[in-house]
């Protein structure tokens, strides 16, 4: 079973957010960094990793479609 492009990017992705956050909870404990900022990043990160897999998601949906439609075509 092949992993979809779709899944396989933005989990990478989040793994790296994790890793990310973990490294610059440091800087928001000692005060540094403010909530807002540190956990506001955290967040407009996750929002654009899920808008992500959506486009990944309709991207194959269309290309799944687009070969469908070709092998109908040719197949006449």
């Amino acid at each position: 079973m092949k992993i979809q492009r779709s899944t396989l990017i933005p989990a990478v992705l989040l793994v790296y957010l994790a890793v990310m956050a973990s490294i610059g909870y440091r800087g928001y404990a000692q005060g540094t960094m403010s909530a807002l900022e540190y956990f506001g990043i955290i967040a407009v990160t996750i929002v654009i990793i899920i808008l992500l897999h959506f486009n990944l998601k309709r991207r194959e949906r269309l290309r799944r479609e687009r070969m469908e439609d070709m092998e109908r075509n040719t197949g006449k």
